[in-house]
This record gives structure tokens, C-alpha cells and sequence, in this order.
């Protein structure tokens, strides 16, 4: 269990720094990490004679490979050095990557050497038993019963989100495989095909164990889609918001459901799944004898940071429940801002009611005057989710764990017999069920889909959550500040003045305020019409503040983008199109807009002054990209052909 942490945390000594300023304290860790492990391999033993004397040690091969092993790493640093991306840096303002906690590394170092595999208890007895108390602190923070759920470390969100939906096919197919089995189908005799397909997660799970008490558990899980396949009249349809990640695409592949089997969920303007047509899709299908596989919910979309209603899924899941006797899977999508929970709870792990949360940010020196997070109904989201199935979380997103590290949360560890390749309570059967640890041995490899994965990333986590524990004065403090910095700069560039290139002059123009941390905007010539040119030349802005001008370690900003079109959100980014000023019969043509996007995860600039400092170069920064982007159209223009358009107007 995390223990809570001194309020007085402070941020900058938890990561290396943007100019390295915790060199010094970093190397002597990094050392002690190594020699730790030096002195593990050389303790083991001592009896043992050395296998390499130091006359072998000085034999000319042996030190032509030690050479070669040297000029080999140095390779490996200038690759590193001349194209990675500077996550580490204020200046890199994109994709949902920042600077990752010194302890974090250091742990994952300390924790690599020892080469654990976490598949297996018997390959990492010390970094199996790490993931799992890192997976329970995980389902507190989301206020799951400890003694009830479950959760682990996965490679990523996708995976996370491939073993939700694999929990939720596979119990959905339990209650007909019960119906089917000559001595289980007395227990669900009583309820129609139709109620059958349409069972709650709850309800459904508590038969395992009269199936278990008759001995024919296995027999029956035989007879569900793990045994028998795929059968999609009783699996029903996959609700997937537009705001969906594209792993959902691929999962439904994978699991066999298909793609005519999934229904997107229309967003609103704010790039929340729409309430009102979530219900009516949600009636209709009842009323067509349709079963629903799973909902499918969003807390933190990857493009826009929008964070769904997840009180009023479970609000319309109760609903189904009292009105039709029909009920459905829940899980929750929160990759990007799951930890963002942590702001909302005290050192006891409890929520802070609403009205008193700004004035607890303020007091203890998190949020500034004229800045508050959340919104209230994102604060009765995130307080909504110990009710959900399921919730992906990635802490190598706003966990600022290295990568590979996403996690999923399961609200009833009794799902695990669904997917185990081996009944998980034969081993609590065979353990001592005082001792949560002797339990934890015998369901993580059977119970995951992955195979081999390293124990190195559970250390890594776990140290992470003993310093930053998951509450307001842990992780709550960090991720502030990201906030506090995004909420700055959205004013600065609501309010920027247009900025004058020649006789070019271009606005910022900015989506809606978003739910966590993603900035999304964009630059429009003063005049221009066309949303074919303004794409044109957003496109042009991200590749001189991207990689994509060849060395992104040279380049003095770097932001992401991503194009919001009709396919994916339908008219829904008409509405910013309106805005910068483009008409309907524009966006009818087009049916795509191009944006700049950065989530703004630095801690870095949450002091107002170091704030104002970056300002002034960031606009610097874009008078000088705009100058280069028109003295490159110009050039162009004096040479091209009256067929091709410039993507900003030519004034003459």
C-alpha cells in the first residue's frame, strides 16, 4: 500500500532536469544501482573460483572486444544524441511524452540487470509480487475494493484495451455456455435467450462459484467462446465512441467480433461521447432484441484531451437494468488521464468533495488564483469509475514512467477464471489465503495476454508510487503543474495579437477550453478562405516544428498534429471550422481540418516567471516559422505553374 508522502514534495528534485541539474545525485544512484549488482554476482558463492583471471582479462582478443563493445555504444550515443526527441524540454510541447522520474529510472536500471520475466513467479519472485501491489495501488486510486479487484502492467494501453475486451467476450458467453450444460442449467432455467445475451458482469460472475462448489467450472468455461469460438448473435454490438483509440479497430479484429459489429457513439462539440444519442442507440437496439457486447468510454482522448460522461453511462447502464432487465460491460479508456485522478483524493486515498477541492488546490500551493481543474462534471467522472468493469491507465503517459508501461484495473478479480489459462482459485486453494503475495503467485502468468515481459518496468512503477504516492501530494503535484501550464498558455494564445509577416497577417485560433491538458489550435491567414489552403499551411508549421525537419535536437520547438475529419467525428469539426471563420459549403469541400496539438505535460514552467520567460520565445518562434513558411511560398509561387495554389494568399 503507498504510503502517504511528506506534503513538502518537491517537484524539481524528482526528475533529471532539462539542463541536467540533478547530474550529480543521478550518477551516484545510477553507480550504486550498478554496483549493487556487481556485488550480487560476486556474493554468490564466494567459494566458487572465478571463470576469467585477470591474465585473461589482458589477452589481446580479449581487449580487441571489449573495444569493439566501446565503439559500438559510442555509435549507438551519436545515433541517439542526433535524433531523439528532447521530451525532457519545455520546448517540446506534442505528443503525450515528457521528462520521466528519476526514480523510475533508476529503479528500471537497478531492476534490468537482474533480467526478471514477469510471465513467470518462478523468473521474478521480487518483480511479480512489484507489479501486482502496483496494479492494486492503481484500482485505489480509481476506488476499487482492494480485496476484490485486480490489476497489472501491460506493454501499453493497447493490450490494456485488448484485455478488456477480452474479459468482457468472455463473460458475456458464460451465462448461454450455463444454459447449455445439462448439470448447470437449472441455475439460469428461469431467463429467456434474450436475457440470457444481456446478463450484468455481477450478476454473471456470481454463478462461478456454484459452478465451481459443483465441480464442472471448467466444463462450462469449455462451453463459452474460449472452447467453442466466436458466435456474434450472442456477443452483440461493440459501442465505441469517434473519439475511440484505434486499438478498439484492431481488438474487434483480433477477437473475431468484426467490424459491422461495432456502432460508433457520436461525439458532441466538445469531443465527449453524446449523451443523448448514446441512449437513443442504446434503446434502439434493446427495442431490435439486440444485446450489447460493451461500452465503451473515454477519460482522456488522444486527440482533443476530452473526457466522457462516465456517470452517465452508468447512470444509463442502471437504467437498462430496471427498465428491461438488461444490462451490458463497462470499461473505461483512461490511457491518457487516468492518474489524473490522483488531484482529486486526499492522503487517505478519498475523494475531496467539489466545492472544497479549489480551495484544498490553493492551499496547499498547486493551482493559482484565476486557474481551477477539473470541471464538475469531469470531477463526477472521475468519481464514477469505481463503478465501470474495467479501466485502462498508462503510466508511461502522464504516470511519467518510462516506456513500455500501460496497466489495466479490473473492478471483480473473479474474471480471472474466465481468461486463465488455468482456473486462478485452484491456486488460492493451494495457498495460504492469508497471504496475499502466496495468492498473487499463481494468476498472474496464467491470466495475462502477453507472454515474456519484463520485470524491470514493475520496479520501476513500484518505486515510483512508494515516492509519489497516488493522491493530491503525490502525483496530484506534478501533474498540476502541466495543467496550470496549459490553462496559461490556451489564455496567451486566445488573446495573441495577429502576427504581422510582410503584408501577411495570421490569428491563432484555439478549440474548445479541453477537459485535461491537450491544446489543440491553429494558424489562419487573415483573409484566406479556403480550408484547403489553411490545412496546407498548419501541415507546413507542424514540419518545421517537428521531427520532420530532420533533426528534432536542433529545433528550438516541437509540437504533434492531427487532422480531424468527417470519417472518424462526422460534422462535428465543423464547428471549430466555423469558427476560424471557414462557411459551410467550405467544409462540405474539404470535410477535414488540420491542427496543431500538444499536451503540455511539463512541470517545468509552473512558476509564473519561468512561464512568462518561455512565452516570449515561443513567440519568437512563430513569427520566425511563419516568416520562413512565406518566404518559402513566395519563392514557390515566382515558379509555379497558374494550375498550383500556394497554401497562404499571395498579397501584391
Amino acid at each position: 500500500m503507498t504510503k502517504p508522502f511528506h506534503p513538502n514534495l518537491n517537484i524539481d528534485a524528482l526528475f533529471l532536469g532539462p539542463k541536467s541539474e540533478n547530474a550529480v545525485f543521478f550518477r551516484e544512484m545510477m553507480d550504486y544501482a550498478v554496483s549493487e549488482h556487481i556485488h550480487w554476482r560476486s556474493g554468490f558463492h564466494p567459494e566458487d573460483s572465478a571463470l576469467v583471471t585477470s591474465v585473461d582479462r589482458y589477452e589481446h582478443n580479449y581487449r580487441e572486444t571489449l573495444y569493439q563493445t566501446e565503439g559500438i555504444l559510442n555509435q549507438l550515443s551519436a545515433k541517439l544524441k542526433n535524433t531523439s526527441i528532447p521530451f525532457f524540454s519545455p520546448r517540446y510541447l506534442g505528443h503525450i511524452s515528457s521528462d520521466t522520474l528519476m526514480v523510475s529510472n533508476l529503479a528500471y536500471v537497478m531492476a534490468m540487470m537482474y533480467n526478471p520475466n514477469n510471465c513467470s513467479y518462478e523468473s521474478s519472485p521480487t518483480t511479480t509480487e512489484l507489479e501486482l501491489e502496483s496494479g492494486l495501488d492503481l484500482c485505489r486510486m480509481f476506488g476499487y475494493d482492494p480485496q476484490q479487484s485486480w490489476g497489472h502492467i501491460t506493454s501499453g494501453g493497447t493490450v490494456a484495451n485488448y484485455e478488456g475486451l477480452w474479459v468482457a467476450r468472455n463473460v458475456k458467453t458464460l451465462p448461454f455456455a450455463i444454459s447449455q450444460h445439462p448439470k448447470a442449467k437449472d441455475l439460469l432455467n428461469h431467463k429467456s435467450p434474450q436475457q440470457l445475451r444481456n446478463m450484468s458482469t455481477a450478476e454473471t460472475l456470481d454463478l462461478i462459484s456454484e459452478l465451481q462448489q459443483r465441480g464442472i467450472f471448467e466444463e462450462v468455461r469449455d462451453m463459452t467462446c474460449r472452447g467453442i469460438g466466436v458466435k456474434p448473435e450472442i456477443l452483440g454490438k461493440l459501442l465505441v465512441p469517434q473519439s475511440k483509440h484505434y486499438s478498439w479497430m484492431k481488438a474487434a479484429d483480433i477477437f473475431g467480433i468484426g467490424q459491422e459489429n461495432i456502432i460508433s457513439l457520436p461525439v458532441n462539440e466538445n469531443y465527449q461521447t453524446d449523451i443523448v444519442q448514446m441512449r437513443k442507440i442504446v434503446f434502439d437496439l434493446i427495442e431490435k432484441g439486440e444485446s450489447i457486447l460493451a461500452m465503451i468510454a473515454v477519460v482522456g482522448t488522444t486527440e482533443v484531451g476530452a473526457i466522457d460522461q462516465i456517470d452517465k453511462v452508468i447512470a444509463l447502464r442502471q437504467e437498462c437494468e430496471e427498465l428491461y432487465g438488461e444490462s451490458f460491460y463497462i470499461h473505461v479508456d483512461a490511457a491518457y488521464a487516468g492518474y489524473a485522478c490522483s488531484m482529486l483524493l486526499n492522503e487517505q486515498g478519498e475523494f475531496v468533495e467539489y466545492d472544497d477541492l479549489v480551495n484544498h488546490h490553493r492551499t496547499i500551493g498547486i493551482m493559482p488564483e484565476g486557474i481551477s481543474w477539473p470541471k464538475p462534471e469531469v470531477y463526477q467522472s472521475f468519481k464514477a469509475l469505481k463503478e465501470v468493469d474495467s479501466i485502462t491507465v498508462d503510466p508511461h503517459k502522464v504516470g511519467f514512467i518510462q516506456y513500455a508501461a500501460g496497466a489495466i484495473c479490473m473492478k471483480d478479480k473473479r474474471i480471472l477464471d474466465l481468461i486463465s489459462s488455468r482456473a486462478a482459485y485452484v491456486f488460492e486453494e493451494k495457498n495460504d489465503n492469508t497471504n496475499p503475495s502466496a495468492i498473487n503467485r499463481g494468476i498472474l502468468g496464467s491470466s495475462i495476454m502477453e507472454g515474456s515481459k519484463a520485470g524491470a518496468t514493475a520496479a520501476a512503477l513500484w518505486a515510483a508510487h512508494r515516492l509519489l504516492p497516488l493522491n493530491i501530494n503525490g502525483y496530484g503535484k506534478i501533474i498540476a503543474a502541466g495543467i496550470v501550464t496549459a490553462h496559461r498558455l490556451l489564455d496567451k494564445l486566445a488573446n495573441l495579437a495577429p502576427i504581422e509577416v510582410g503584408m501577411h497577417r495570421f490569428e491563432v485560433h484555439i478549440m474548445p477550453f479541453p477537459d485535461f491538458h491537450m491544446i489543440n489550435f491553429t494558424f489562419k491567414e487573415v483573409g484566406n478562405e479556403s480550408l484547403t489552403r489553411h490545412n496546407a499551411l498548419n501541415k507546413r508549421l507542424y514540419e518545421l516544428c517537428s521531427y520532420y525537419t530532420g533533426r528534432a535536437y536542433a529545433n528550438d520547438f516541437l509540437t504533434s498534429s492531427t487532422i480531424l475529419d468527417y470519417k472518424e467525428y462526422g460534422d462535428t469539426p465543423q464547428h471549430y471550422a466555423e469558427k476560424c471563420g471557414f462557411s459551410r459549403s467550405e467544409w462540405e469541400k474539404t470535410r477535414r481540418i488540420y491542427v496543431l496539438r500538444a499536451a503540455v505535460m511539463t512541470s517545468c514552467l509552473r512558476n509564473e516567471e519561468h512561464f512568462e520567460e518561455f512565452w516570449q520565445k515561443l513567440q519568437a518562434i512563430f513569427v520566425s516559422k511563419l516568416n520562413q513558411l512565406v518566404d518559402e511560398e513566395e519563392k514557390k509561387v515566382r515558379r509555379t505553374t497558374s494550375i498550383d495554389k500556394p497554401f497562404i494568399a499571395v498579397r501584391s
